[in-house]
């Protein structure tokens, strides 16, 4: 069965006339992660793309209806996002859609609507190197890819990281000026599945790297949904369970 994923960004920072992200990224951020996932799924895979700007952001009921997973970027307009909007995507998460999110968006309104906590960590920019760590050897996400990865140039993200005890830790980052992050963690929410994964600000071309794309696609497959349904809703029980004699 294909697999369908809609990739929601912001679309801002690639907007900004002689930007750098503009010059890395010319197709936007969304348009990078689907080419990633396009050449690593093919066939297996049809990915649509939706944005900050759209319509009820590019998100329907009828856009979520046809999406297994949903990748979200945001960040600086994480205030501009609905919160009906918020709400539809949370349902769909609880009825088995699967939900990746990316870097910044852990400031994101549904991230914390998820998580709930304030999904704060410690930050800095300064073109550092990042070593992603594989501490999941055995988990579907972490397969065929080199330990670590290593991105030359990326945004710092340090702990305290305020989030809920992850159901599965799979990556660990650290950094050239010592610090350490948890930047790839899995938790369920309802019937679905979200990802977390933290490389890839905007002023770098993380999103341009293979081993990123193959992260992105394993996550995919992994978080698709068993079944999809609406949130589930056991508030009343009427008699009758098990026959009266």
């Amino acid at each position: 069965m294909t697999l369908r994923v809609t990739i929601w960004n912001e679309n801002i920072h690639e907007r900004q006339k002689d930007s750098v992200p503009a010059k890395i990224y010319p197709a936007g951020m969304h348009g990078a992660i689907k080419n990633l996932l396009e050449t690593e799924l093919k066939d297996q895979v049809v990915v649509q793309t939706a944005t900050l700007d759209e319509p009820e952001h590019g998100l329907t009921a009828e856009r979520l209806a046809q999406t297994d997973v949903l990748m979200w970027w945001g960040h600086e307009a994480h205030p501009r996002v609905s919160d009906e909007v918020v709400q539809r995507v949370y349902d769909a998460v609880l009825g088995g859609m699967g939900l990746i999110v990316l870097h910044s968006a852990h400031y994101s309104k549904i991230f914390k609507k998820l998580m709930g906590t304030t999904c704060s960590l410690r930050w800095r920019s300064s073109k550092d190197r990042e070593c992603v760590w594989n501490v999941n050897p055995t988990h579907p996400i972490t397969q065929g890819l080199p330990d670590p990865i290593v991105i030359p140039l990326q945004e710092m993200y340090g702990e305290y990281f305020d989030i809920p005890t992850p159901d599965e830790l799979i990556f660990i980052s650290s950094f050239t000026g010592g610090e350490v992050f948890r930047s790839g963690a899995t938790w369920k929410r309802g019937l679905g599945k979200v990802f977390y994964f933290s490389p890839g600000d905007q002023d770098y071309p993380v999103y341009h790297q293979k081993e990123i794309g193959k992260v992105l696609a394993n996550a995919a497959v992994w978080a698709k949904p068993v079944v999809r349904t609406e949130p589930i809703d056991a508030t009343f029980h009427a008699d009758g369970w098990f026959e009266k004699n």
